[in-house]
């Protein structure tokens, strides 16, 4: 496929042609052997006395507020996730606002009070930011950048290079729900008020998943792309395929709802609070236990297998069948994250 010289909406949806153009513009301009290279979650660096992890994400939701949630607490979680999934204790936050010129200060200061929920929720600490306002038009309302500085937790050597047939795949819940209860908020689709969005912090799931660190391959938390996304992106990378079971797979009921009204695979859509972990199969089993003791990890279970069919991500259904599970090419829900 021919590339287009202008950057289209799809650039940003978090499948291949977000992929590409990462791959082709920037990793080739600032990876060059460094902790850019392999585009992770956070990037790995060594300090004096310690490694940290350090990751930087932009949040442009709309609308601002969505059931479960808002721009200020997902801002958070975010980064709070980005680092856990890199095997990191989140610590600190900077907070950067670019506020449109007449934004109602009240709704401001709801964002700016769920930030501060958000963050002492998650034990973290935001201590720098920026403001700027633009001019009516320019950008909708409020747009939140947050980075996050972490401690890597050592006992954690996460990478695609480690996973291995007959490993497992798990998830910590039901996927997909962010994306539709944005969507259904912003359409104005009413499904008795049951969708609310999973934003939430996933660093409590993954220092409990410590406990089986030397078992654990590879950590995810699944926004952009969803599930598809994620799984496809390291079959291309790795040697191995991965077979999925659709009946396993968590579903929210009102999110299958909401999908099924706009045509949409679940498999494609955002999560902002829910984590993929890959790991040896004997670990499986106490990991997924665990996690379904704690709250955001009730819903926790084993969805598919790691197998020797070379880059293939496959699904079993339900009925019987096997299909091709491929990387969403552009952007099927904007500006949801």
């Amino acid at each position: 496929m021919k590339h287009s010289e202008k950057v289209l909406l799809g650039h940003g949806g978090g499948g291949r042609l977000s992929r590409d153009l990462i791959a082709e513009e920037i990793v080739t301009r600032f990876a060059d052997g460094g902790p850019l290279q392999g585009l992770p979650d956070g990037a790995l660096l060594d300090s004096p006395g310690e490694a940290i992890v350090f990751s930087t994400d932009s949040f442009v939701v709309s609308p601002l507020e969505f059931p479960g949630g808002d721009i200020g607490c997902l801002a958070v979680h975010g980064t709070v996730n980005d680092l856990a999934v890199s095997g990191a204790v989140p610590l600190w936050l900077s907070l950067a606002l670019i506020i449109e010129e007449g934004l109602e200060m009240a709704l401001l200061r709801r964002i700016l009070d769920s930030v501060k929920r958000a963050s002492m929720e998650a034990g973290v600490q935001v201590v720098t930011g920026d403001t700027k306002v633009v001019a009516r038009g320019q950008c909708d309302g409020l747009y939140i950048n947050t980075a996050g500085i972490g401690r890597k937790i050592e006992s954690f050597q996460l990478g695609v290079e480690r996973i291995r047939r007959g490993d497992m795949v798990i998830a910590s819940g039901t996927l997909g729900d962010h994306g539709m209860a944005v969507m259904a908020a912003r359409e104005g689709l009413s499904i008795g008020g049951t969708l609310r969005s999973d934003t939430a912090p996933v660093h409590r799931l993954a220092a409990r998943a410590a406990e089986w660190a030397d078992a654990v391959k590879f950590m995810r938390d699944p926004t952009r792309g969803g599930l598809a996304s994620v799984l496809g992106e390291i079959v291309q990378e790795g040697s191995f395929g991965i077979e999925l079971i659709e009946g396993a797979i968590p579903y929210d009921q009102g999110a299958r709802a909401v999908s099924e009204m706009l045509g949409i695979d679940l498999m494609h859509v955002a999560c902002e609070g829910r984590m993929i972990l890959i790991c040896s199969p004997d670990a499986a089993p106490g990991i997924v236990s665990a996690w379904r003791e704690m709250p955001n990890g009730a819903g926790a279970a084993v969805i598919g297998e790691v197998t020797g069919e070379a880059r293939r991500l496959i699904l079993n259904t339900d009925i019987g069948g096997r299909r091709l599970v491929d990387i969403p090419q552009g952007e099927l829900l904007p500006r949801i994250c």
